[in-house]
């Protein structure tokens, strides 16, 4: 088991969530191989986008339904700061995921979260369990407790 993807488990075994990631037979790079990997509707594909405060440099992660894309401009004023896309670099310090296989939880450093409020439409979404190829199924509820991410309007 890969550092990233233990590290996942970890924490959603020691929350006493009933998730258990899953590898799937393809990538789950994207939302789209997310969603036709996991069988389920696109928006229930959790997207882990992660942006920088411009002047700080503050990572700031916004969990996105998988159709859903963040809008910069709402994203900054949820903030209050003007943000910039983190480039892989930033986002593998701050996670210890790379690219394409963050996930949610078992961060390296702590990080501010925002929900995408579409996201709780569903009884259960997909996320990125730390690799290209592993997804977990959660309750929106238990994932936003988890992630203490703030409910937030900031797609387009």
């Amino acid at each position: 088991m890969s550092k990233s993807l233990k590290r996942v488990t970890d924490v959603l075994r020691a929350a006493g969530v009933d998730a258990v990631p899953m590898e799937m037979g393809a990538e789950t790079r994207t939302a789209d191989q997310a969603a036709a990997a996991a069988g389920c509707a696109l928006d229930q594909i959790v997207k882990s986008i992660i942006f920088q405060a411009h002047d700080s440099g503050e990572c700031l992660l916004f969990l996105t339904a998988g159709g859903n894309r963040v809008d910069g401009a709402k994203a900054a004023q949820v903030v209050g700061a003007a943000l910039d896309r983190a480039d892989a670099g930033a986002v593998r310090a701050q996670t210890g995921f790379a690219i394409g296989g963050v996930s949610p939880v078992g961060h390296l450093s702590p990080i501010r979260s925002f929900w995408d409020p579409r996201l709780s439409d569903f009884d259960t979404v997909w996320a990125a369990a730390g690799t290209p190829r592993h997804i977990f199924p959660i309750a929106p509820v238990a994932l936003l407790r988890l992630t203490g991410a703030q409910v937030a309007e900031f797609t387009a």
